[in-house]
């Protein structure tokens, strides 16, 4: 039961911190895309980083 519950806790925490963004982002791409006959390949995780980086720090991010 112990072992259950800090693999559930260790799961919410790299959700929360999002450390298990590309892990979500290949089974996204797993269920969605992957059968299409136009589906490009997955992203390495290199480029899917640099992606998310990008895209967390492009434009303006302030209230005021």
């Amino acid at each position: 039961m112990r072992t259950y519950w800090l693999k559930q806790t260790w799961q919410r925490i790299r959700q929360l911190s999002g450390d298990d963004a590309y892990e979500r982002y290949l089974a996204h791409y797993a269920d969605t895309h992957a059968g299409q006959p136009e589906a490009h390949a997955p992203l390495s995780r290199a480029e899917f980083f640099k992606q998310w980086q990008d895209q967390k720090w492009t434009g303006i991010k302030r209230c005021c």
